[in-house]
């Protein structure tokens, strides 16, 4: 019962970090907040708990915590698959105007 309620807490927490950073396509991407809110929960929410002193009970600490670690994973995952997405996008349109020197990256 207990890893059902940590993985709900950090689904919930991701969909919040979603909701704060703004949503893409208007929806909350569900893999995402689960990934970003436990990745997020453990390193930021047991980081400020640990910082505050209340060691690993829950407290209003490890709460923000685990938002802003969920933010945090949230922004990177977003700017990476971005990243990733522009670097296709520049392949496949190298390979459609027929430079070869631009569609072998190395």
């Amino acid at each position: 019962m207990l890893i059902l309620g940590i993985i709900l807490f950090g689904m919930l927490v991701g969909a919040g970090a979603q909701l704060i950073l703004g949503r893409s396509g208007g929806k909350v991407d569900w893999t995402m907040a689960i990934v970003a809110g436990l990745v997020g929960s453990f390193v930021g929410g047991l980081l400020i708990s640990l910082l505050a002193g209340d060691g690993i009970e829950l407290r209003a600490s490890g709460i923000i915590g685990s938002l802003v670690g969920a933010i945090i994973v949230t922004a990177l995952w977003r700017w990476w698959d971005g990243r990733s997405k522009a670097s296709s996008s520049a392949a496949t349109s190298a390979r459609r105007s027929g430079d070869p020197r631009k569609s072998n990256p190395k």
